[in-house]
């Protein structure tokens, strides 16, 4: 068991390395005027906690449902359902897991009921052997002017090992 979360270990860590180099090569080229703008002063508006579904990685990719929770920094908090998938490789089994971002405002907008529906994405990475760990930023809504910021890894069971783009669909709940 420990040479198989061994094994697992390595192959997020190789898989998530690329990442971060690519990462870094893309912040060393000259900055254009819309990541200027996007560099300015970011509101953080609460918090977005989600209930992934479990379910089974098809090696190359997932699909999950969740069911979110918005926690404004002030005012209501408001129901989110939708689903969570990744493209890239996603092996194993999982059980039920929890995500939670901080949920800033990337561009100045009003963030009015309903305005975290739409979809984001970003690169993710994960492994679990029993308990697991992954984090998933990402990026969006509907006119794409919200940061989604893990607030704390993704907890969940299960054997698996995943990297690759994320992308999650929001709607508000009825």
């Amino acid at each position: 068991m420990k040479k198989l979360a061994l094994i697992v270990t390595a192959v997020s860590l190789g898989l998530a390395v690329p990442t971060a180099d690519a990462a870094t090569v893309h912040r060393s080229q000259k900055h254009t005027h819309k990541e200027q703008v996007e560099a300015g002063p970011k509101e953080r508006l609460g918090t977005l906690s989600c209930q992934v579904a479990g379910g089974v990685g098809m090696i190359i990719g997932s699909n999950k449902s969740v069911d979110c929770r918005f926690k404004r920094s002030s005012g209501p908090s408001e129901h989110y359902v939708g689903s969570i998938g990744k493209l890239g490789v996603d092996i194993g089994v999982t059980g039920k897991s929890y995500l939670s971002w901080v949920v800033y405002s990337i561009h100045p907008t009003r963030a009015g009921e309903g305005a975290l529906a739409g979809s984001y994405v970003g690169a993710s990475a994960g492994a679990a052997v029993g308990v697991g760990l992954g984090a998933n930023a990402l990026v969006g809504g509907s006119s794409k002017n919200f940061g989604l910021q893990p607030l704390s890894g993704e907890a969940g069971t299960g054997l698996n090992v995943a990297a690759g783009v994320s992308r999650l669909q929001l709607r508000p709940a009825r």
